[in-house]
């Protein structure tokens, strides 16, 4: 099983990145795929999460309406398009897979670094 993120880098304030997530090893399409974000010093928080079939999408509170999550269950990818960064987005981005029924079963990726900064 791997899950593997990409797209990360440094980008100036107001900004825009897209994140890739390639999953590997899973039935891709029967698990809910989120994304989550570590800034130094910080917990883990969710930042978005989209259903197997893409019908339901959250963003949390601090992202609405700048970042997009989508999926392609062809491609076994999900992706964060993330618009208007702010310096308060760095953080580094982990990509989750958690297993449609059974939540218990949960991967993660490495992750990848996002810094904004002028």
């Amino acid at each position: 099983v791997q899950l593997v993120e990409s797209g990360g880098g440094l980008v100036q304030p107001g900004g825009s990145l897209r994140l890739s997530c390639v999953a590997s090893g899973f039935t891709f399409s029967s698990y809910v795929m989120n994304w989550y974000r570590q800034a130094p010093g910080k917990g883990r928080e969710l930042v978005a999460t989209i259903t197997d079939n893409s019908s339901t999408t959250y963003h949390a509170d601090p992202v609405e309406g700048r970042f997009t999550i989508s999926r392609d269950n062809a491609k076994k990818t999900v992706y964060l398009q993330m618009t208007s960064l702010k310096f308060e987005d760095t953080a580094v981005y982990y990509c989750n897979a958690r297993h449609l029924r059974v939540g218990s079963i949960s991967f993660w990726g490495k992750g990848t670094l996002v810094t904004v900064s002028s």
